[in-house]
Parts: structure tokens; sequence; C-alpha cells
């Protein structure tokens, strides 16, 4: 049997699945590492046989794609890395400028729900490349910033910008859960190769258990990695335990799946999606043992 390739988003919100490649728990696939976006196009142009991807991802390419049961990328409220950093408050913002991250496409709809939906604005938004240590860019009122460079502004301040969590602003406005990433395998791979899509399965649900069965070891490790790299982004292990702890959820049950299907619909009622997608779950023998992700 052919390796599969499958897509990483080398995230801090999913540290134990890659804990668990680092150390054994990749056996039998190809892993691709790389931010949203890049992994999202490489499942839309099918040079990935499954990954993780932007939920919104799914809904545009739905009819080449099958979600892989119980896992995900979600929050219940406040979600720490997708931030709205803003000059003005947010309810001003209508008319102008913000500068959405291109590492993203779920938070990017998100976005413009809320802002729509919960304050009645509507700004003007590009995408361009942001930097964290830089701030909001000058020629702009607010930045949308994801992952590990929205989680870094959330455990550092500044005084002269207001933050908006995202995952809060969501649950504020809908009382709903929120699924940002999803892992998806190609109906091509399900149809032509379902033992592939069974090994992908098991290898990422067991990979989560293993991780967080692990994570004191995984924070250790990536924190260890990060120090020499002058480069990197700072973190205490206090921070990823909060970040990793109560925050971010990997359990794909059905209280989130509501709140994903209301994303959808919300999407499609505001123009970002030209249907509302069916969510169509690819046929593998799920975990019959407990996998340690919080519901």
């Amino acid at each position: 049997m052919k390796q599969p390739k499958v897509g990483h988003i080398d995230f801090l919100n999913v540290l134990p699945l890659g804990y668990s490649y680092g150390h054994g728990g990749a056996q039998g696939l190809s892993v691709v590492r790389g931010v949203p976006s890049e992994l999202n196009n490489a499942m839309r142009e099918r040079r990935l046989d499954a990954s993780n991807v932007s939920s919104i991802l799914y809904a545009r390419e739905a009819e080449h794609l099958s979600v892989l049961p119980d896992v995900c990328v979600s929050s219940d409220g406040a979600v720490k890395s997708i931030l709205l950093v803003s000059r003005v408050p947010i309810d001003r913002l209508s008319d102008l400028p913000i500068a959405l991250t291109a590492k993203s496409e779920t938070s990017h709809a998100l976005l413009r729900i809320i802002l729509s939906r919960g304050y009645g604005v509507a700004p003007s938004y590009t995408i361009r490349t942001l930097d964290p240590m830089k701030g909001v860019p000058e020629d702009v009122a607010a930045a949308l910033f994801i992952g590990d460079d929205a989680l870094h502004l959330y455990y550092h301040r500044s005084p002269a910008y207001r933050y908006y969590d995202i995952g809060a602003e969501w649950k504020r406005l809908t009382g709903e859960k929120m699924v940002y990433a999803l892992y998806v395998v190609t109906k091509t791979l399900v149809a032509e190769s379902p033992g592939s899509a069974q090994l992908i399965y098991d290898r990422i649900t067991q990979g989560f258990a293993f991780g967080l069965t692990h994570l004191e070891d995984a924070i250790e490790e990536h924190l260890s990695a990060r120090g020499n790299d002058a480069n990197a982004l700072d973190f205490t292990a206090e921070e990823l335990r909060d970040y990793l702890g109560p925050t971010i959820h990997w359990s794909l049950g059905e209280n989130y799946l509501k709140g994903l299907r209301l994303f959808y619909h919300l999407a499609y009622q505001e123009g970002l999606l030209p249907h509302e997608p069916v969510l169509q779950f690819a046929p593998v023998a799920r975990a019959t043992t407990p996998i340690l992700l919080p519901s």
C-alpha cells in the first residue's frame, strides 16, 4: 500500500498530534507540514490525500472530500489563537480597512459574520502577510491574526490596541461552540484505498491520545526546540498548559457539529459560501475505546 500524503498544520493547537508524529506515530504516513492556507490549497489541488484544513475549506470542496469522524480543532468560547487586534472599538470599524492574515480561511468568514451580525459594521478587507512582532500595520485600523501569532499577542498585549477573541465573539453572538479545523480525506482515496483512509484515521486519533497522555513532555520538547531558534515566538510552559488544557478541544461531538452547521448556514446567508454543505463522513471503523479527547 502506497504511503498516503497527510498534511499537518504545524500550529500549537495540534501540538499533541505533532508530538506523536515525532515519536513514531506517523508510521505508514508521509507527513507534509504547513500553515492552513498552504494545506487548504494542497487539498484543493489534490496534492494531499488527507489533512487538517480550515473548516470552511470543507464546505467549498465537499463534493471531493469526506470528514474524518471524532477529531477537529475547536473551542467552546474563547480560543485565544484567533484575535482581532484593533486601534478602535470593534463597533466603530465600519468603512475602515482591516488586514486579514494570509494564513487562514475560516477566520476570515467568521470575522465577517461577527462584524456584520454582531455589530452591524461593514469594513473593507485586504489579505496580507502579518508580523505579530510589528502589530497592526500602519495603513489599517485593525488586523486579524491566527495560530501561534495570535496566541503570542494574546499573552503579550500592548496598551495601544484593543483585543477581541473571535471564539468568544462567536459564542456571544450565537451561544454555540465553534469548529475551526476539520480532518478530511479525499473521496478518491476512500474509494481506491479504504485501508489508507483507515490508517490515517487511526494514526490521527491514536496520535492525539498519545500526545495528550504525554502533554507535559510535548510542551517541554516544544519549548526546548524553540529556545534554540532566535526567531521563535516566546511562550512559557504555563501559557501552553492554559491554552492546551481548558481552551482548545479536539473531539468532534454532536454539540460541536451543531455549531459548525450554524457557521455554514450563516456563511451561506452572508454570501461567503455558494451553498450549505452536507457533512459526509469517511466510512472508517471508529475507535472502540476512549481516546482522551476533551468533549
